[in-house]
């Protein structure tokens, strides 16, 4: 009787405080300028006595266009040398004293990313799902969830140290920080989460949470979908009757769109879902509102944004602008400055605005993931939407796909060349590629035209055996982690290895 009476408070306390959350992230939410302001002048002057702040004269920095002359765009192997410093254990280089962590990425070209985390910037990293979650209470009023069991599926725990600065996957970092309260709820064990091997690490979470009361799960879908696979194999039941009290799915990482129709499947029944923003780099948005589209940019976190349209991006001086100047639906590379000490940034991610009121954007793709070998420019936002669109009202699911031009086809027109792994395969692959072509011609005016200009011709799909995106990432070493199949490449180097693994 005891422990009832402990969690119904639990529940019965959570609403009154995401209430408070919620008129605080509004108050700032709604003065978005002033807020961004504060941030910009915050971090300029904290840095200003740093290496980086006095190689790019902070200190006669007054105004966002004097940053703009001052401090470059920046991808990581511009800022490395800056970075080499940190974690060869110098202090004050990009931002006061020392960071507390490193996140450590895969890099494509300079191997291991080193990504600093210091005291100021490692609350954002922490915070933000809490107030996702917290926003979601007070929206719907559901509290039922915290009395069940939680699981995030993340990195090892484990960290490394080098020159007395630690160092780890974010997601392991962060796993130090759950709150006490939240700790016997928590799954996986300790123990479990320090598995390395991830596969091996699934089927341990499957045998600890098979029998328990799961009410959230969180995760990046691809690996909340193995999870739910392995549960079925061994129970024989949807992971929805399995948790019955399951009622909250928590992800991010890529775009959940394409995999819905696969969970509801897989679940049994629709749940909510909560889609978050966040990176090594920092945590930019979480869904804010079950019912709006888009993500609450995360504007009085630490971290100051800045845009350029994509399709400028590669020139010689493309504009930068800050949040006051951008456009509902336009795709733009996001630039960010932060308290960690990364300056005019290039995440590499691109996002829309679907609304400056407040500011909410999606994630539109990669910015060197697209195709325009012909001068296309197809962005991942657009293959996601034109799948989803074609399989809508229909019974075909998608585990995973991804996308290559074919420029030399040894029959007919150049074409794009989809390589999609179904959970349940349609009747009919030329009608789903002709549905799915249409809706990029819908989209894309630029596909259009080389379409009926007859320079290209509609899109192939090919199908990739079942596991066979997962066989391809086991065999370039990325798989589980943070690694994720790109959703489209201006190559053929992902379609060549497929081809020549037999996965196809």
């Amino acid at each position: 009787m005891k422990r009832i009476e402990i969690t119904s408070l639990k529940a019965l306390l959570a609403k009154p405080y995401a209430k408070q959350i919620q008129r605080r992230i509004s108050k700032w939410a709604k003065n978005p300028i002033k807020t961004q302001d504060k941030v910009f002048k915050n971090i300029i002057a904290d840095a200003a006595t740093t290496q980086f702040g006095k190689d790019h004269d902070f200190i006669s920095i007054n105004s966002y266009e004097d940053f703009v002359k001052r401090v470059p765009i920046r991808d990581y192997e511009a800022l490395k040398p800056y970075i080499d410093k940190v974690v060869a254990g110098e202090k004050d280089i990009l931002w006061k004293g020392k960071p507390i962590y490193f996140a450590k990425t895969s890099g494509t070209t300079s191997g291991a990313k080193y990504i600093p985390i210091t005291k100021e910037s490692m609350p954002n990293h922490t915070e933000a799902v809490k107030n996702a979650i917290l926003l979601y209470v007070a929206e719907t009023g559901k509290t039922n969830f915290v009395n069940g069991k939680m699981i995030f599926l993340q990195g090892s725990p484990v960290l490394e140290e080098q020159n007395g600065i630690k160092l780890g996957r974010l997601s392991g970092i962060v796993a130090h920080y759950i709150p006490k309260y939240l700790q016997k709820n928590r799954m996986p064990s300790w123990k479990t989460n320090c598995i390395e091997d991830w596969e091996t690490k699934v089927n341990a979470i499957v045998e600890e949470t098979i029998n328990e009361n799961m009410t959230i799960i969180s995760g990046i879908p691809s690996w909340v979908q193995m999870y739910f696979e392995k549960l079925q194999q061994k129970s024989g039941k949807k992971a929805g009757e399995l948790f019955k009290d399951f009622s909250l799915f928590i992800f991010g990482g890529v775009n959940y769109e394409p995999y819905r129709a696969k969970f509801e499947n897989l679940i049994g029944r629709k749940v909510d879902s909560i889609e978050l923003f966040p990176a090594s780099e920092g945590f930019f948005a979480f869904q804010d509102k079950q019912n709006e589209k888009g993500m609450l940019l995360l504007l009085n976190s630490g971290i100051f944004y800045e845009f350029i349209k994509a399709d400028d991006f590669f020139n010689a001086n493309p504009k930068r602008i800050s949040i006051i100047d951008v456009e509902i639906g336009v795709n733009y590379v996001m630039i960010i400055s932060t308290n960690a000490g990364l300056w005019a940034y290039n995440i590499g991610d691109t996002v829309e605005f679907t609304s400056t009121k407040p500011y909410r954007v999606i994630v539109s793709g990669r910015i060197k993931h697209f195709i325009s070998a012909f001068g296309e420019h197809v962005i991942g936002k657009e293959v996601e939407q034109a799948l989803q669109e074609a399989i809508k009202d229909s019974d075909v699911r998608v585990s995973e796909f991804t996308v290559a031009p074919q420029i030399s086809p040894k029959k007919g027109l150049p074409y794009h060349e989809w390589f999609i792994e179904f959970e349940n395969r349609p009747e009919n692959l030329t009608t789903l590629a002709k549905k799915i072509d249409e809706s990029l011609q819908t989209q894309n005016n630029y596909y259009f035209d080389l379409i009926k200009g007859k320079v290209l011709q509609q899109l192939q799909i090919t199908v990739v055996k079942k596991d066979g995106f997962n066989d391809y990432m086991k065999s370039i070493g990325k798989f589980g982690g943070q690694n994720k199949i790109p959703r489209l490449s201006d190559n053929r180097k992902i379609a060549d290895e497929l081809y020549k693994a037999n996965l196809v």
